[in-house]
């Protein structure tokens, strides 16, 4: 059973009204998000904060999943590794390309690409694994 995008939407904004992050695609394997950059995301010497590289890709992670097998709200993180590779701009979006790698029945993984808008250069690589809880009847 999937989820889709409106769907998505609706449950982060009722279950988690604190992103920053904004659904722009939900497919069967892979999510793509936005997030706007602004005093509040910066960090000395003018660039992206981690963590905030890290919320996008964790977002990111948990819409794909949702978009692959529905809402289950307690799809949990149980891994998150970052690799910076550049430089984010300091003046536009954060896009988060996530694709799953491998949907198991109670472990999946995926991948996420992040950019500046704008740019083709990648700025970070994230790779995840979230649990997903045991079905009961």
């Amino acid at each position: 059973m999937s989820a889709t995008k409106e769907e998505i939407a609706a449950f982060l904004a009722l279950e988690f009204p604190q992103t920053k992050c904004i659904v722009e695609a939900v497919g069967n394997s892979g999510s793509t998000l936005s997030h706007d950059i602004g005093r509040d995301e910066l960090r000395p010497g003018g660039t992206v904060s981690g963590p905030v590289l890290m919320s996008i890709a964790d977002v990111a992670l948990y819409v794909a999943i949702l978009g692959k097998i529905g809402i289950i709200p307690l799809t949990v993180t149980t891994s998150l590794t970052i690799n910076f590779l550049r430089k984010p701009s300091a003046e536009a979006r954060i896009i988060a390309e996530c694709s799953l790698l491998k949907v198991g029945r109670t472990l999946i993984v995926g991948e996420v690409s992040l950019y500046s808008e704008g740019s083709s250069d990648l700025v970070a690589h994230v790779v995840g694994t979230y649990s997903v809880p045991p079905k009961h009847d």
